[in-house]
């Protein structure tokens, strides 16, 4: 098994193992326990541990029903309502799972005003971030605000290039669309497209990402640019909405752009 095993779940998320040791697991965001269960079953494996990213349903709702047959801890965001939760984290904590495995917590609310990012440092890092970052694309905003969503952006963003990126939704395709849309001269994002599509069409997962390739092909960490800016400014005069003036205006800009895309 690798060091994450993405377990498909409803149309298109993705519930990640993380292995830990010999076969113990941590699960990631068990919204269904059914394939959950079956699949730790078909593996002979034990979760040691649950980590939540946020409260939607589609990250939490299996797990009482794991509950009920593994007595294990359940981490969750400080601010949010998370069904079992032992463990409440934040900002810059660090736990420890089945004493040797680490992970670092970053507050990344956005998509809720709650949400976290569990991150594993290491020569490759290992960033599973929920539905804060995608494959080309960003979260939606529920409860959290479009300032807090771009700053957890730029959080991601300022680690390492070379970071593993696992985020809870298969939406890559779909996204490089209005990536290209926005920078049709980028050719990054046109290179991207032919490798998704082929990928897909051979049924393979886009996650995990690369965080380079993202800051290179991703629109919502590239906001700091002349191109995002003027496709930015070009919308919001076309549709009378206020122009943009600096990376976060262009930012609320895009994410209302592709919330009607």
């Amino acid at each position: 098994m690798n060091n994450a095993t993405a377990i498909p779940a409803f149309k298109d998320n993705y519930i990640w193992l993380i292995a830990t040791e010999s076969n113990h697991v941590i699960i990631v965001d068990p919204g269904d326990e059914r394939p959950v269960l079956k699949y730790l079953q078909d593996n002979q494996l034990i979760p040691v541990a649950i980590v939540v990213t946020h409260q939607c349903y589609d990250h939490v709702d299996g797990i009482v029903m794991i509950l009920q047959q593994f007595d294990i801890p359940v981490y969750g965001p400080a601010s949010e309502t998370i069904p079992g939760m032992t463990q409440r984290v934040k900002q810059d904590d660090l736990i420890t799972i089945n004493d040797t495995y680490q992970l670092k917590i970053l507050d990344v609310p956005g998509h809720t005003a709650g949400h976290v990012a569990y991150y594993q440092p290491g020569s490759t890092g290992k960033l599973f971030c929920g539905d804060t970052l995608f494959g080309a694309g960003c979260g939606r905003l529920h409860t959290g605000l479009y300032d807090e969503m771009f700053h957890s952006l730029q959080k991601i963003a300022a680690l390492p290039d070379n970071t593993q990126i696992y985020c809870a939704h298969e939406y890559t395709q779909a996204n490089l669309k209005f990536a290209c849309h926005l920078e049709p001269e980028n050719q990054a994002i046109h290179a991207r497209i032919e490798r998704t599509d082929a990928m897909r069409a051979r049924g393979e997962i886009t996650i995990p990402l690369q965080l380079n390739d993202e800051k290179n092909t991703n629109p919502f960490l590239r906001c700091h640019t002349p191109a995002i800016f003027t496709a930015a400014k070009r919308y919001a005069d076309d549709n009378g909405l206020p122009l943009p003036t600096d990376p976060i205006s262009t930012f609320r800009t895009i994410r209302y752009w592709k919330n009607h895309f």
